[in-house]
């Protein structure tokens, strides 16, 4: 298939960009590491020893960072409806976390056990249409909540990226439900353009 003006100029930025330069150099998956890694620098959200669950992980450049932040007595369980290799300490389940299914298996691997945090750079295909685009992040999101106040410890915190637009202020009211704290954020790693932002609720109300 022939490469679109729009595609190669897109292909030419990535190329171009500093943080993949950056992430082939020190050998991390993908650029959105240095998101995760700045926001942790910021509210140090993962520690030694910690449950992590990483929704939406392909190509695993989150579960790569929490893996090494948690050390030999953490726990990372990375879910995503896309194949992902391997990586060292890492669970993974491939399937479709919107479905019941998938959602069971990823519960009967937690076991019932309490999860200190869960993150999510999840993100719906997008059409470029907003009124489509929108109302799916929005529901990923409605669903990392769902998950994180089934499973998280009192105390735990939830890291999700969304977009701004209609719906978010919703969003946030069920964060401020679910959680004493509540950050916006927008690391350096996201692209200027981007309507990106990441959700962070800490100190979670069980």
């Amino acid at each position: 298939m022939k490469r679109t003006k729009s595609s190669n100029r897109w292909l030419e930025d990535h190329e171009n960009d500093a943080y993949v330069q950056r992430a082939r150099r020190e050998g991390y998956r993908s650029r959105a590491c240095y998101k995760l890694l700045e926001i942790d620098e910021k509210y140090q959200i993962l520690h030694e020893g910690m449950t992590v669950v990483d929704l939406g992980a392909a190509p695993g450049g989150w579960s790569q960072v929490a893996v090494g932040k948690t050390g030999v007595g953490g726990r990372v369980v990375s879910i995503d409806i896309l194949e992902m290799e391997p990586l060292r300490g890492v669970e993974f389940i491939q399937g479709d976390f919107t479905t019941d299914t998938v959602l069971e298996q990823l519960l009967n691997c937690l076991s019932g056990a309490p999860v200190d945090l869960v993150i999510s750079d999840m993100a719906p295909n997008l059409s470029g249409m907003k009124a489509i685009d929108q109302p799916r992040a929005i529901y990923l999101v409605e669903l990392a909540i769902e998950f994180a106040s089934m499973t998280l410890r009192s105390g735990g915190g939830l890291l999700v990226k969304c977009f701004e637009g209609e719906g978010i202020n919703e969003v946030r009211q069920q964060f401020s439900s679910n959680f004493r704290q509540l950050s916006n954020l927008k690391p350096k790693a996201s692209r200027p353009k981007s309507r990106e932002i990441y959700l962070l609720g800490r100190d979670f109300r069980d």
